[in-house]
């Protein structure tokens, strides 16, 4: 049986080739960013999910969009390297929780400036409702990605 694909999903799969690409140019732009603090644009991700909020591995895996198995390897590195720390979860025994310490909220602080001016520059000239109008289609894709199944 052969189908015949629609002019959305057409262009489904022309905003998924863009989104490829577009990813690679954020996570280049986030390495060189972080770099002058010691991080990858990897750890920065994990180390700034936790933030503002302790939160376990697998949270972090869930709020990242990243597998649980990375997740684990990136807090152990920031924990190995002082930057983070696990602490008990009173709400789960075995999973505890990721946190960042003093040092890896310095790291995160020195980035700041560096990526204020990154994405000043990359949104300069852009209509910030056109930013929220993509960023509103982009949640609404990614909730009905994760909520479809894939065809056997």
């Amino acid at each position: 049986m052969s189908l015949e694909k629609t002019e959305a999903a057409r262009l489904l799969t022309e905003i998924v080739l863009v989104t490829f690409r577009l990813e690679s140019g954020f996570i280049e732009a986030a390495d060189r960013i972080s770099a002058p603090a010691g991080l990858t644009a990897a750890r920065w991700k994990v180390l700034g999910a936790v933030l503002h909020e302790k939160r376990s591995v697998a949270e972090i895996g869930r709020v990242m969009g990243l597998a649980r198995q990375s997740v684990q390897r990136l807090a152990d590195i920031l924990v190995g390297e002082g930057l983070a720390c696990y602490e008990d979860n009173p709400a789960h025994k075995s999973a505890k929780l990721l946190s960042p310490t003093a040092q890896g909220r310095d790291r995160i602080a020195r980035l700041s400036g560096r990526q204020t001016e990154w994405a000043n520059k990359v949104s300069h000239g852009v209509d910030p409702a056109s930013l929220t109008i993509t960023r509103d289609m982009l949640m609404r894709l990614v909730y009905r990605v994760e909520t479809t199944d894939v065809p056997a």
